[in-house]
């Protein structure tokens, strides 16, 4: 009688915990579910290797209707040894969740996938790029700040006021692809160094040779190359995870 019992108290326990580890199941499983994924904020951002991007990186579960989807499971992973701040995330109220992205110690392009799931249980994935800077191209970025974003870059910071708009003829953002891929790493450098008329190019671009070295105006010509939108066709190795 006694063995009877302890059999049948070990199975309501049993049951008991089988019911529990179904409850936990259930609720780590998302019951709420998106028909898009976009990105709000954080892609084309570029930075040093090893280091975290200024800004996090916010995409946003959206209904069919096009409203933000409050509940929703996102994933986020990357190649080459990107980390990410969370990994993973439910979206907030505004069907959005962000996490802060370190890159890797190896230059070039990542490529980072943002991932959540449809009612039918069909993966729905968005694609995003940011750009690790390797030592040529750090140097050439700080060289545009102190010499070229003044009047390639149209929008003024609290550090730096823009002349963009008081030139007659605008010069070309650095991100401008279209038009600088076009254009020969030897006439970039004739360009910086010579100025705009060395190319038959507007005269508003001074001389830089006798302000940068040469190893400079390569670093320059270097992250011209890197922050290209869309991609110089050699601007370094691209990551992507599989």
């Amino acid at each position: 009688m006694k063995t009877r019992m302890a059999l049948l108290g070990l199975l309501c326990m049993s049951t008991v915990f089988y019911g529990c580890a179904r409850n936990v199941a259930s609720a780590a499983t998302p019951a709420v579910y998106g028909s898009a994924l976009v990105e709000v904020s954080g892609g084309k951002q570029a930075a040093p290797v090893g280091t975290r991007l200024d800004q996090p990186v916010v995409v946003q579960v959206n209904d069919a209707q096009g409203n933000g989807v409050s509940g929703a499971w996102v994933t986020f992973r990357g190649a080459g040894g990107v980390e990410f701040d969370p990994p993973s995330g439910s979206t907030d109220p505004n069907g959005q969740v962000a996490t802060n992205v370190s890159l890797s110690g190896m230059a070039g392009r990542y490529q980072l996938t943002a991932s959540t799931f449809s009612k039918t249980q069909r993966t729905i994935s968005l694609k995003i790029e940011e750009i690790a800077l390797g030592y040529q191209e750090v140097l050439g970025r700080e060289l545009n700040e102190q010499y070229c974003s003044r009047c390639h870059n149209p929008e003024s910071t609290p550090e730096r006021v823009s002349n963009y708009d008081n030139l007659e003829i605008k010069p070309h953002a650095f991100t401008e692809g279209d038009t600088l891929n076009k254009i020969s790493d030897a006439d970039l450098v004739a360009i910086i160094d010579h100025g705009g008329p060395a190319l038959n190019k507007s005269s508003l671009m001074p001389p830089y040779g006798y302000t940068l070295s040469r190893s400079e105006i390569q670093a320059l010509v270097a992250y011209i190359r890197m922050v290209s939108d869309p991609p110089y066709r050699s601007a370094g190795v691209s990551y992507s995870a599989k």
